[in-house]
């Protein structure tokens, strides 16, 4: 794993692109399970970093790579977190135009994980919108 990822992360020291999907469930609650693997999404306004503003930075809750740091996170009033930028190389995104929408899906680079939808609404410098799911996060203080 790359010096961006956690020692003690789900993944453990296992290369996350060879996890079967059986190891996957095993490593992963049940909703983690189904939004990092199955593109699923948490209910508006009910995840833990929804109003959560410690410094520090934000972890995939897969395979531990640092996401997003809580300088970008803002309040947008979407119902998850948003940030206005990731981690160099971090995430990629996707088209996505699952629920009869054209969306853009944010997934982790390192594992491929599903995160959250980056939208062109947010403010400045980048003009982004990174709305991730909390269940798919890891906050670290440290």
């Amino acid at each position: 794993m790359s010096d961006s990822t956690a020692d003690s992360g789900p993944a453990g020291d296992v290369d996350p692109s060879e996890l079967t999907d059986e190891e996957w469930r095993e490593r992963l609650s049940e909703e983690e399970y189904r939004i990092l693997r199955e593109a699923g999404t948490e209910a508006r306004f009910s995840g833990e970093y929804v109003d959560h503003d410690a410094d520090g930075v934000y972890r995939c809750g897969a395979c531990g790579t640092v996401l997003f740091d809580a300088d970008t996170k803002y309040d947008s009033g979407c119902g998850w977190p948003a940030f206005y930028a990731a981690e160099d190389d971090a995430v990629t995104t996707q088209p996505d135009t699952s629920h009869g929408m054209r969306r853009t899906e944010v997934r982790c680079a390192n594992c491929d994980s599903h995160l959250g939808h980056v939208f062109d609404d947010g403010p400045e410098p980048t003009g982004k919108r990174f709305c991730i799911n909390s269940v798919a996060m890891e906050f670290d203080d440290g």
